[in-house]
């Protein structure tokens, strides 16, 4: 492809490469640069892609597409945000894949990764079609899942990501959007038929700083769709309402006045159950999921589904044949007397839903396991223990990927948030913590391992170790049967 049709949709403030030039492939990591590649130089979180311009040009770049005139002797191309570039040259470079599948984004703090997993099978099942998930836990082509490192890919992968879809016949993609993907033009050049806004609880702010920071960024999807619902039991639906740019539709779980609401809930160990409503409709739900926050999701992929023109009896029967979701509320094999549930868990709301959740239908007490991840959002630390003290019987404070900092001083952190009265233990090291709950339980005991969710990993300066806690509790569980306990 020739490089003026990757600058078509780009503002160029000067350039001293011939556009004739052929490029053979967009990279924006020096180090995977070819002969005849365009290196696009971006300012990352860690490092510059600037200061790399004469590795790219000494691996035989053809051009540079830049935000700053490059020291080395290189053909470049000067644009005003090299990032917002990288995506437009990426879609380019792809053939605009999104635009031939129909675009669903899901963005929140909360839910999203249940509420895209619920709306792609709502669609093939009510379609026939094949779907694409962009997710947090893996991404899916049809039946066919590919691992992910980070919720939202780069511009230029995701770029791929959709050709791949569309190449293997998706008719739909479905994404879960995040906070960084709308701040930093990952998702620059895609036009979704709708989006959705699930919920706003604090996370992120070591990047976004502030919530209203973290707000706006959300906020962005809103004003790159062609219709939005929202979740009217969150304080920050009004502030998505005011900044879209299209037509806005509402859904609530807590009966609240909106376009699609739920009445009748029931909650079981098991499933959930509620009455769907709309102005004109009732139909009744069943989900086999547990836990309040279901419901929300549940309205999630429904109200998504009516903005695509699926009826609501479709939306509800599709919903009943649902499965749960990979770190999810995941309830793994224990003993007769103990229930073990995985959650991804790692903010303060998502926290204190699932031990309310738990609690409500705990016949024993509830069991907080968990830690805060290094590196990121330090303030969030002693809110989640406070949180475990006053939702939870009784808390183990451990480590959840600490990252390049110490575990004790973050577990630390989480401690300042608990009363010195609070029923707790605190056991650095995860394996062995898992081990003391399930070795100290009593009958009819909920033990809500929280935080790592479908990941299988603890990160520790930068190297990911192989940890799945479904394979802890199994192997500890053995043992002890092996051993008539």
């Amino acid at each position: 492809m020739k490089l003026k049709e990757l600058l078509k949709d780009i503002s160029v403030l000067a350039m001293t490469a011939d556009p004739e030039t052929e490029i053979r492939d967009i990279r924006y990591d020096s180090r995977a640069v070819e002969p005849g590649d365009l290196f696009v130089a971006i300012e990352g979180m860690q490092s510059d892609g600037h200061r790399f311009i004469s590795m790219a040009a000494e691996k035989g770049a053809a051009a540079v597409l830049c935000q700053r005139v490059p020291e080395a002797d290189v053909p470049y191309v000067l644009t005003a945000d090299s990032r917002l570039a990288l995506a437009l040259a990426s879609c380019a470079y792809f053939g605009h894949p999104s635009e031939k599948m129909t675009m669903i984004g899901i963005t929140g703090t909360n839910g999203k990764t249940t509420s895209t997993v619920l709306l792609k099978h709502l669609i093939e099942d009510v379609t026939g079609e094949k779907v694409g998930l962009v997710g947090t836990i893996s991404n899916w082509i049809g039946d066919e899942e590919l691992h992910t490192e980070r919720t939202t890919p780069e511009s230029y992968d995701l770029q791929k990501l959709f050709a791949q879809m569309a190449e293997a016949g998706c008719a739909y993609a479905v994404m879960e959007v995040s906070s960084h993907a709308l701040a930093l033009d990952r998702v620059a050049g895609v036009r979704f038929r709708a989006g959705l806004f699930t919920n706003l609880t604090q996370d992120h702010l070591d990047f976004h700083k502030t919530m209203e920071e973290y707000a706006a960024a959300k906020a962005l999807l809103f004003s790159r769709c062609d219709r939005a619902a929202v979740n009217a039991d969150d304080p920050w639906a009004g502030f998505m309402q005011e900044r879209a740019h299209c037509p806005v539709s509402t859904f609530s779980a807590q009966g609240k006045q909106a376009d699609l609401w739920a009445e009748d809930v029931v909650l079981s160990a098991s499933d959930v159950r509620f009455t769907a409503c709309t102005a004109g409709e009732r139909v009744d739900v069943r989900l086999g999921i547990p836990g309040a926050f279901t419901v929300s999701n549940a309205l999630t992929a429904m109200a998504a589904g009516r903005l695509l023109g699926f009826s609501l009896p479709d939306c509800a029967a599709s919903l009943g044949r649902a499965k749960g979701v990979k770190g999810r509320v995941e309830v793994v094999p224990a003993l007769d007397d103990l229930t073990i549930v995985i959650d991804y868990a790692h903010t303060p709301d998502a926290l204190e839903k699932v031990l309310r959740t738990m609690k409500e239908v705990s016949l024993g007490r509830v069991v907080a396991l968990f830690g805060c991840g290094g590196d990121r959002d330090r303030t969030k630390r002693p809110i989640m223990g406070g949180i475990a003290a006053k939702e939870a019987d009784f808390s183990v404070v451990t480590s959840d990927n600490p990252r390049t900092e110490d575990p004790d001083a973050i577990i630390s952190d989480i401690l300042e948030g608990i009363p010195p009265e609070a029923p707790m233990k605190v056991i650095c090291d995860r394996p062995a913590a898992i081990r003391w709950a399930i070795d100290n339980h009593l009958p009819g005991d909920v033990i809500v391992l929280a935080g790592k969710g479908h990941e299988t990993y603890q990160e520790v300066n930068h190297v990911k170790h192989h940890m799945d806690e479904r394979e802890i509790v199994a192997e500890h569980l053995g043992k002890k049967r092996g051993i008539g306990v």
